[in-house]
């Protein structure tokens, strides 16, 4: 029996819950007894999502979220507590990229990876982290999870990414601000930075001539899968990650040797 980290009674809000690791990440949560709430642009997949954990006796729910709106944030987190309760626990999971080299980078390139993988991280941790420090200041034994999603592209940078790098080397500097600033509220924040994960989205490009040459470089000839997150996600949300803050982990296997 695999271990189960016990968190009944947490509310968990998953951004880009509609696919990939955001999917996987708020199915990995309920098993664990958590109070899921999804959030992404794509309601209907989050519906999908949503009654696929009722299937399995989870509790979810869904909420609508741009996390490039200011707007969008603060409604999502909202409707988020009044429809599950106060937010224990963040997987700041939201992430685009562009494929393209630096010099053939438009403005429009830029925003739109910066927009969603920093700024929109930086505001949806923000608005939930004002939230965990009110009910912290009434409740000072009350601890409280951030999860941050960023990559293994964020400590080696990768050819044909450099912007979606830089975008994700922010996101591992802002964790530990947060962890500096947000520790003595109870608020623990690590950040994970997974490697290459098969998904949905990219299955196909592992077939390729390019995605098997990709792999043959990788140091056990292979690409992670969801679920190899899953219990680093579950301890990083978990009571007994109490002393772990402002880390930033590699779940690569190996790569970034």
């Amino acid at each position: 029996m695999p271990t189960r980290f016990d968190l009944e009674g947490r509310t968990a809000l998953v951004t880009g819950a509609s696919s990939g690791l955001g999917a996987r990440f708020a199915q990995v949560l309920a098993d664990n007894g958590a109070r899921v709430v999804l959030a992404s642009r794509r309601v209907e997949r989050l519906k999908e999502l949503r009654a696929q954990i009722e299937a399995a006796g989870g509790d979810a729910h869904v909420v609508e979220l741009d996390v490039t709106d200011l707007a969008s944030i603060r409604q999502a987190v909202e409707q988020a507590e009044a429809q599950a309760g106060a937010i224990d626990i963040l997987v700041n999971n939201s992430g685009v990229s562009t494929t393209q080299r630096l010099v053939d980078v438009t403005p429009d390139d830029y925003d739109f990876v910066f927009d969603t993988n920093t700024r929109g991280a930086f505001f949806v941790a923000q608005q939930v982290a004002r939230r965990m420090i009110a009910r912290a200041k009434e409740d000072p034994k009350r601890s409280t999870r951030i999860v941050n999603i960023a990559s293994m592209a964020a400590l080696r940078v990768l050819a044909q990414i450099g912007v979606y790098c830089m975008s994700k080397a922010a996101v591992v500097q802002m964790t530990k601000a947060m962890a500096l600033e947000w520790g003595r509220y109870g608020i623990n924040v690590n950040a994970i930075c997974p490697g290459y994960i098969e998904t949905e989205i990219n299955a196909e490009h592992w077939k390729t001539e390019a995605g098997q040459k990709l792999i043959g470089m990788l140091p056990r000839r292979r690409v992670g899968k969801p679920e190899d997150l899953d219990g680093l996600l579950v301890l990083l949300a978990s009571d007994r990650s109490g002393f772990v803050n402002g880390a930033v982990i590699a779940a690569d296997d190996g790569f970034g040797v």
